[in-house]
Formats: C-alpha cells, sequence, structure tokens
C-alpha cells in the first residue's frame, strides 16, 4: 500500500510536468488492458522512457530498474518508493526475475525494457571509437557530446558498411548525424532491424510462465523542452507461446513495426 501511495502522489505531481516539458503525443492507451497481468515492453532510448508508459495508464507500473540507481542514496529512496525493482544487469539477477514474476501472479502490470539497457554507446565504446577515428581531429569530450543521442547499434552497423557500401571517410563524416545517414543509404526494413539492439529473453518467459499479456509499444523522435515530435505508440498486447525463440522474435517485430509505421 505503501509503495501505491507513493506511486500515486509522484504521478499526479510529476505527471502534468513531465507533459508539459516533453509534449509527448501517446497513440493507442486504449489497447493497455484495464485488469490483468501484462508485460509492457519497448525500446529503451532515454533515461525519461518509461515516463510516457506511467502517464499512458491509471494502473500502478511496476518497472525493473538497474541496481545502480538503488545503490545512490540521493535517488534510491524514490526508486523503492515508487515501487520499482532492482536488477543487477551484471549477472543473472533471479531474486529480481521472481520479485517480477510475483508482481505478475498478483494480476499486476510490469514494465521492462527487452533490450536491458538503453541503446547507446558505453563509455568505453566511445573511447575505442575515438581512439580508432577521430583522436587527431577533435577533443574526447567534445566528441562525446556529439554522439550522445546517437544510437549505438547505427553507429556499429555504420561501421560495418566501411569498404562495402561506404568509404572510411564516409564514416567519420557522418558519424554525428549516424541514423539519419544510414536511412539514406540502407533499405528501410535493414534501417528499422538495427534501431535496436538484440532482445533477452527474460520478457517472453516471464510472460509464459505467469500467463501474462505482453503490450508492445515503441519511442520515435526526440527529447527536446516543449518539442513537437516525441511519440509514444502502444500496440495490441499478444500472448507468447512455449517456443521462447519464436515469441522474442515475434516481440521483436511489433515493435520494429510500431517504430517504423510511426517515425
Amino acid at each position: 500500500m505503501k509503495k501505491m501511495a507513493g506511486y500515486r502522489f509522484f504521478r499526479a505531481i510529476l505527471g502534468p510536468i513531465y507533459r508539459f516539458w516533453y509534449k509527448p503525443k501517446i497513440i493507442g492507451v486504449e489497447n493497455i488492458p484495464e485488469e490483468g497481468p501484462i508485460i509492457l515492453a519497448g525500446n529503451h532510448i532515454h533515461i525519461m522512457d518509461q515516463c510516457n508508459i506511467i502517464i499512458s495508464t491509471k494502473r500502478m507500473l511496476r518497472y525493473m530498474a538497474k541496481k545502480e540507481y538503488f545503490d545512490d542514496k540521493k535517488v534510491a529512496w524514490f526508486f523503492r518508493l515508487v515501487g520499482c525493482i532492482p536488477v543487477d544487469r551484471n549477472t543473472k539477477d533471479t531474486n529480481a526475475k521472481s520479485k517480477a514474476i510475483k508482481v505478475l501472479e498478483k494480476g499486476y502490470p510490469l514494465g521492462i525494457y527487452p533490450e536491458g539497457t538503453r541503446n547507446r554507446l558505453k563509455p568505453e565504446e566511445v573511447k575505442k571509437l575515438y581512439n580508432k577515428y577521430f583522436k587527431d581531429t577533435i577533443s574526447f569530450n567534445k566528441f562525446k557530446k556529439k554522439l550522445k543521442n546517437t544510437k549505438k547499434t547505427h553507429i556499429y552497423y555504420l561501421e560495418e558498411l566501411i569498404d562495402k557500401e561506404i568509404t572510411k571517410e564516409d564514416f567519420i563524416n557522418n558519424i554525428y548525424n549516424a541514423s539519419s545517414y544510414l536511412k539514406s543509404i540502407v533499405k528501410e526494413s535493414i534501417y528499422y532491424e538495427n534501431s535496436l539492439l538484440p532482445l533477452k529473453y527474460g520478457t517472453v518467459s516471464m510472460a509464459n510462465k505467469t500467463n501474462a499479456l505482453i503490450v508492445p509499444y515503441a519511442i520515435v523522435g526526440e527529447y527536446k523542452f516543449r518539442g513537437n515530435n516525441l511519440k509514444v505508440i502502444i500496440g495490441k498486447p499478444f500472448k507468447v507461446n512455449d517456443d521462447l525463440e519464436k515469441s522474442n522474435l515475434k516481440l521483436r517485430k511489433e515493435i520494429i513495426k510500431l517504430m517504423r509505421n510511426n517515425d
């Protein structure tokens, strides 16, 4: 009850602020079932992604969040109070999975990022790219800042195309707008297939064990103050079966379809 009260309090206070700040356009809220166990699963591009789903339903949504948030005394109280479930991403966290399954078994909704992390370069990956291509032309801090909002998967796929479809110079000249450049040189299907990290099997596994519906969603656009192109599209719920590989592929295809049709 304490978690539910904390969740509702902060949603009532922070929800309107979030809507004012980012002006998200939310499509398909009618696809979120009003009762029963569900897993809301979508792409992960920004630290505020979960807010879009939280303001889309009156149901209390328990989100799985990385353990590091709970280790930080400045913010740990908030994540506990709103009912988040800590996940250690460095191990196979069976304890976190057990807690999530209990949430679903009680008929509550669960929020999860099937990619496991945000689609962005890790610090060590930024450093590696910098040393390989840019160390003689730009400072590291400027390079890191310019890559901040570019998808990791787009950058790496663009690098794979060197000496196949583009030159090294093409890569260097377009890395800062890798997403738009990639979209202009490859088939649309290839572009969107490379807009997601590989999906982990936890989502479909938990749905299968608890008979929960998966509600896919996609986030497209940019997080800008009073912007006009941030869009959240919630797809129709579906059930998984015992073939987790096929179910995981279906989830991936559903998210990509939502991204592709609404980008």
